[in-house]
């Protein structure tokens, strides 16, 4: 059985757009939906209704919240210490396996890149007292991979000007420090020679959004992708929803 499990940021948490997020949900035909920058929980439960899932969950004020039309054995917001903020843990019945949220800090520099090392070496730190637990790590990181360029000339001068202090380029280390900890980056495992853009909506030019897999757990991940192929995905936010398919044991559907 497979779990089909989305992450996606929802921008600035969604008030006003609650239709368009409802149909992006629905063509992505997701079963769990990991949401960044959901800091309404009116927003949630609004989408979370007309996109027929069942269960939900979210704090005002906090980025990370779910929706899922699979049942929820339990979730929990995280607040490791050195993380700047909750992490949030959700363990679908049946999965054999816990979806860990995050949304790290935004914004391209190389003093905020510092920062996001702290905020994953917190998570991974947390974790690494629970190697027995199967997870997989979901959500915006907001950095890029290695290798993977920015193209500073696209970004707005308040935030070019950033790149500029920080000596005309960002040393983007967080995605080495999640690969260097074992794991594997689902898209690129899929898609090694893709570019997987996943932000801004009206002009992608770069990869944001990321599932993370213990190298023992990949091997079930069967399918990873941007969804990118409707005008309601670009309607609904400035994020492209990640979708990953996930072979899972026996998950119980709600009614």
């Amino acid at each position: 059985m497979s779990l089909r499990l989305l992450s996606y940021n929802i921008r600035f948490g969604g008030t006003g757009r609650e239709r368009q997020l409802a149909e992006a949900v629905r063509a992505c035909d997701a079963d769990l939906v990991v949401l960044q920058e959901a800091t309404s929980p009116r927003v949630v439960e609004r989408v979370a209704k007309e996109a027929g899932m069942s269960e939900w969950a979210s704090q005002r004020g906090n980025s990370l919240a779910f929706m899922s039309r699979v049942r929820i054995k339990k979730y929990e917001w995280l607040r490791p210490r050195g993380g700047r903020h909750p992490f949030l843990e959700i363990e679908p019945a049946g999965a054999g396996l816990s979806v860990f949220g995050l949304h790290l800090s935004a914004v391209h520099s190389n003093w905020t890149e510092r920062r996001r090392m702290r905020e994953i070496r917190a998570l991974l730190g947390l974790l690494s007292r629970r190697a027995e637990l199967p997870h997989i790590l979901v959500g915006d990181f907001n950095t890029l991979a290695p290798g993977e360029p920015l193209d500073a000339r696209q970004l707005p001068p308040r935030l070019r000007a950033l790149v500029w202090l920080s000596g005309g380029s960002v040393k983007y280390q967080t995605i080495q420090i999640v690969t260097g900890a074992g794991y594997v980056d689902g898209y690129r495992l899929k898609h090694p020679d893709e570019r997987g853009y996943t932000f801004p909506t009206w002009s992608p030019h770069v990869r944001l959004d990321y599932f993370f897999f213990p190298a023992p757990l990949a091997a079930s991940l069967a399918e990873c992708r941007v969804m990118n192929d409707s005008p309601a995905f670009k309607e609904a936010s400035d994020h492209f929803p990640l979708l990953a398919r996930i072979e899972c044991p026996e998950l119980t559907y709600l009614q």
